[in-house]
């Protein structure tokens, strides 16, 4: 059963920074592509960065120069670094394992996910 269990969100104030990590289990996980999206209060999910199995990165516009995905294949751990932060950071954030054999085009997109973490809260305050 694959299990991803995310944690590190918190409340914190603008320009500071926060560090969640997923531990993953019940899987391969050195063979997957991973990826990190949010959803905000009232908004859809939405990409915010992702990492192929080869250590390969790319991020959504409004996180780029800020967030940095890392993995650590011994621990079967994702990361998410983040710095910066503003207050339309807000959301709940969430890692999730990409389905075998989705193209690396194809990573910003949720519906390629099949495995989603339980989501952890992260909060701005301006």
């Amino acid at each position: 059963e694959v299990q991803l269990q995310a944690s590190g969100g918190g409340l914190v104030q603008a320009g500071e920074s926060l560090r969640l990590a997923c531990v993953a289990s019940g899987f391969n996980f050195n063979r997957y592509h991973m990826g990190w999206f949010r959803q905000g209060p009232g908004k859809e999910r939405e990409f915010v960065a992702r990492i192929t199995w080869s250590h390969y990165t790319d991020y959504a516009d409004s996180v780029k120069g800020r967030f940095t995905v890392t993995r650590d294949n011994t621990k079967s751990t994702l990361y998410l670094q983040m710095n910066s932060l503003k207050p339309e950071d807000t959301a709940v954030y969430y890692c999730a394992v990409a389905r075998r054999g989705t193209i690396i085009s194809e990573l910003p997109n949720p519906a390629r996910y099949d495995d989603w973490g339980q989501g952890t809260q992260v909060t701005v305050s301006s």
